[in-house]
């Protein structure tokens, strides 16, 4: 079935966001998917009806909602390296008014809307991001352990830097099983980050798999951006579904 628009309510106001479902009434397994930076659009709405086509109850929230409805900016139909600067001028503001405890409080919001819609299946959920998104998925797991079964991260940045608030230093809270994809042509997660995400995975017990997609680049899975990879793309599904499959209620 085609998606709709719907309002998810938080604590600081009213999230925009796009909700994709299979045929039928179920109850099907729900999935939080979480944004890049350039926001819900048009290939994010696709590749949630992907997953939707899967079987899951997909929710793409507008994580840039508190500045205004999607699209917060307007982007080009194609993102190449030459809109890249004057679009990140543009978006890392954004970014920057974002706080991790802002961002989980929608978390909150967002798990809830997905265990109150009649759509859903009772029990925990499956998150997924990308870019930024892969920080919020991995932080959703550490922060609401008991709300999340499997979280995945593509082509994030910045998840086990040395800042005080990194994403990875929430390891030891996480019960989810986690599948993160790094591109090796990647300057926003280098290859200490890497390391240091998996040994505190390691350290933490978490049952996990890291990979480094060879000749992918940051952003491999979005197809509306020169970063795009076809190949990459494809591994990110297979890998994707099959945590999924293993890991969420029929």
């Amino acid at each position: 079935m085609p998606g709709t628009t719907v309002d998810v309510t938080t604590e600081d106001g009213t999230a925009d966001a796009y909700l994709a479902h299979p045929d039928g009434d179920g109850p099907f397994p729900a999935v939080l998917f979480y944004m890049d930076a350039f926001g819900l659009r048009p290939h994010l709405r696709s590749m949630a009806d992907r997953l939707a086509a899967a079987g899951y109850v997909v929710l793409v929230p507008n994580v840039f909602y508190r500045i205004g409805p999607a699209p917060v900016i307007e982007l080009p139909d194609f993102i190449d390296p030459r809109a890249r600067p004057e679009l990140f001028e543009k978006i890392m503001p954004m970014l920057r008014s974002l706080t991790p405890d802002a961002l989980m409080r929608d978390a909150k919001s967002y798990l809830q809307f997905l265990a109150d819609s009649p759509l859903t299946a009772d029990g925990p959920v499956g998150v997924t991001g990308y870019c930024m998104g892969a920080g919020l998925a991995l932080r959703t797991a550490g922060t609401y352990p008991d709300r999340v079964a499997a979280a995945a991260g593509f082509h994030g940045a910045q998840l086990a830097s040395e800042a005080d608030d990194s994403p990875h230093l929430l390891a030891d809270r996480i019960t989810a099983e986690l599948y993160f994809a790094h591109a090796d042509q990647d300057s926003s997660m280098p290859a200490e980050q890497i390391e240091r995400l998996e040994k505190a995975l390691t350290a933490a017990g978490v049952t996990h798999q890291c990979e480094v997609y060879e000749g992918a680049h940051h952003g491999y899975t979005q197809a509306d951006t020169a970063m795009y990879s076809a190949d990459a793309t494809q591994r990110h599904w297979t890998a994707l579904l099959d945590l999924f499959s293993r890991t969420l209620t029929p």
